[in-house]
């Protein structure tokens, strides 16, 4: 693995999640928390506007802006679609390369604790997550490797990692978990400081984690006309799921309710297990939760 260089925090890239917006304006506010002796550490806010407004965005998700297509294509000029392209060149300035690694903070409404999310099974990060769960039982590692091209920020460069915390609601700051999150990064910063110093933290070789297998509506009434692309919602997570991720979804648990109070149960075949439960900014993208398949791998 070669030095890393140059490291990118970035928070707000959803502008009513504030775990990460206050964050990063303490570390620009004292950059000696995050100066580390071998790389230099940019701290960075994503969506301003959307942050002076409270609101997860302006005109769309920014967080869905980084594709490739998306960033040079010149007539997109949406507020997002141009902030991404601003972005880009921040962590890439003229005549000097990306850079090396990208920690994107946010918040989630959802029992994630403290989550690492991961694009792929890169070697390096797979350390870094064994390194970090095996100091802190609150860390969990998801790996999404379906998000590569979905256009999020972590997805610009190899070593592009999001640390997602909660339950906290949206605009709303957590004491607990804001000082949680910022001893984690802590941690990540001094685990890239001994790699370069050519010390790497001995670990458990053996990392658990969680791999996506697929994303799980709200059971939701047919469709009708008009610019509706999806019925009515029916039903809402079951109380016995609600605040549950990252546990045990067998065949045959209860997973909804109907306004009616009926219950509606899992039909799959194997035990999953749920994270991102209700989180309240899927409802607009159909998204009830995501279903892993707990793993084990040795790095």
């Amino acid at each position: 693995m070669s030095q890393i260089k140059r490291v990118a925090i970035v928070g707000g890239n959803h502008g009513n999640e504030l775990t990460g917006i206050h964050l990063v304006k303490k570390f620009q506010q004292y950059p000696n928390l995050i100066n580390r002796a071998s790389f230099e550490t940019l701290a960075l806010l994503g969506n301003l506007k959307a942050i002076e407004e409270g609101k997860r965005y302006i005109d769309k998700d920014l967080n869905r802006c980084f594709t490739n297509q998306g960033l040079q294509n010149p007539q997109l000029s949406s507020y997002e679609d141009t902030r991404a392209k601003a972005i880009q060149h921040i962590l890439q300035p003229q005549n000097q390369p990306f850079v090396d690694v990208i920690v994107d903070l946010h918040s989630t409404t959802a029992n994630m604790g403290l989550s690492l999310i991961f694009c792929d099974m890169h070697p390096f990060l797979l350390r870094l997550g064994a390194y970090l769960s095996s100091t802190n039982p609150m860390v969990k590692i998801f790996v999404n490797q379906q998000s590569r091209d979905g256009g999020f920020l972590r997805s610009l460069c190899e070593l592009g990692f999001v640390i997602e915390v909660g339950a906290v609601a949206q605009n709303i700051l957590n004491a607990e978990l804001f000082q949680q999150t910022e001893q984690l990064i802590y941690g990540i910063l001094d685990y890239f400081e001994n790699c370069n110093q050519g010390n790497i933290p001995q670990i458990n070789s053996t990392l658990t984690f969680y791999q996506y297998i697929e994303t799980i509506d709200y059971p939701r009434s047919d469709a009708y006309g008009g610019l509706r692309q999806r019925g009515e919602i029916k039903a809402m997570i079951h109380p016995h799921l609600q605040f549950r991720d990252y546990e045990p979804l067998n065949p045959g648990d209860p997973m909804f309710l109907t306004f009616e109070g009926k219950d509606i149960f899992y039909e799959g075949e194997s035990t999953v297990y749920p994270i991102f439960i209700n989180e309240a900014a899927y409802y607009e993208k159909g998204i009830a939760m995501h279903l892993s398949q707990k793993q084990q791998e040795i790095v």
